[in-house]
C-alpha cells in the first residue's frame, strides 16, 4: 500500500517504446506504476531506468482475460487503488500485405491485442475505478494518426485504430456518473524500434518508397502526463502529438 497522496498508473506495453517513455516519466514524476507487458526482461529494464522510483513488474498478455484481471488485482494488492490506466498495447500486424493476402489467423490477432486487449484492460480499470474510493480514475488510450488516415496495406492495423476511438467515446460517457475520465493519443511517428524502419523508408500512398521524419518519444510521454495529471474535471477527449513535418495531412 502507498501513501494516498501518490498516483497510481498501470502501463501496458511497458517494457519498450511508447509504453516504456510513458511509465518511466510517470515515475520520475512521482507516480506508482505498475508495468505491464508480455517479457518480464524488458519490463525490469523499465523499471531500472527510475531505480529510486515505485514500480511493479507484471508480466501479462493483454489479450487473456485472466492475465488483466491478474494485473489489475495485483496493482491493488500492492498500491491500493489504480487511478490511471495507459492502455498502450498494440502490435502492427504483418506488414504491407495487401488486403487479399493477409491470413485469417494475423487479422485475428492484431484484433486481439489492439481492440479487445484494451476493451478488457478499460474493462478491468473501469470496475477498479467505480468502487474505489475516492471513486473515481482516468483512462487515456494509444489510438494512432491510423485512427484517422491509413497507410497502405495497414488494413487490420488501420481498422482495430478506428475502433479504438470508438471505444474512447463509448467509456468516456458511460464513465461520467463514476468520475471516470477517458480520453486517447494518437501518435504519429515516435521515434522507438517499432518505427525504425520509417527513417530509412516505407510505402507511400503513391506507390513510392519514400523516409519518414520521427520524433523524440519523450515528447510523446510528456503529453500523456500533462493529460494524466489533470484535475477530474477536466478531460482531454483526443490529442494528436506528431513529428511536425510527417506526411500525414496530405496522405493520399
Amino acid at each position: 500500500m502507498t501513501d494516498r497522496n501518490t498516483k497510481i498508473a498501470v502501463v501496458t506495453g511497458a517494457g519498450s517504446g511508447i509504453g516504456r517513455a510513458v511509465a518511466v516519466e510517470l515515475l520520475r514524476a512521482g507516480w506508482s506504476v505498475a508495468l505491464a507487458g508480455r517479457r518480464p526482461g524488458p519490463l525490469a529494464q523499465t523499471a531500472a531506468l527510475v531505480p529510486e522510483a515505485t514500480s511493479l513488474a507484471v508480466p501479462a498478455d493483454v489479450s487473456r482475460p485472466q492475465d488483466v484481471d491478474a494485473l489489475f488485482t495485483a496493482a491493488v494488492e500492492r498500491f491500493g487503488r489504480v487511478d490511471l490506466l495507459f492502455n498502450n498495447a498494440g502490435i502492427n500486424g504483418p506488414r504491407e500485405v495487401p488486403v487479399e493476402e493477409l491470413s485469417y489467423d494475423d487479422w485475428r490477432q492484431v484484433v486481439d491485442v489492439n481492440l479487445t486487449g484494451a476493451f478488457l484492460c478499460a474493462q478491468a480499470a473501469y470496475r477498479r475505478m467505480k468502487e474505489q474510493e475516492p471513486r473515481g480514475g482516468r483512462i487515456i488510450n494509444n489510438g494512432s494518426v491510423s485512427a484517422h488516415t491509413p497507410r497502405p496495406h495497414s488494413v487490420a492495423y488501420t481498422a482495430t485504430k478506428h475502433a479504438l476511438t470508438g471505444l474512447t467515446k463509448s467509456l468516456s460517457l458511460d464513465g461520467r456518473p463514476y468520475r471516470i475520465a477517458v480520453g486517447q493519443v494518437d501518435i504519429g511517428n515516435a521515434a522507438t524500434d517499432m518505427t525504425a524502419r520509417m527513417q530509412a523508408g516505407v510505402l507511400q500512398a503513391n506507390g513510392q518508397v519514400a523516409p519518414e521524419p520521427v520524433m523524440d518519444v519523450a515528447d510523446v510521454a510528456r503529453t500523456v502526463r500533462h493529460m494524466a495529471e489533470l484535475p477530474l474535471e477536466a478531460n482531454v477527449q483526443f490529442a494528436t502529438v506528431l513529428a511536425t513535418t510527417m506526411p500525414y495531412l496530405g496522405r493520399g
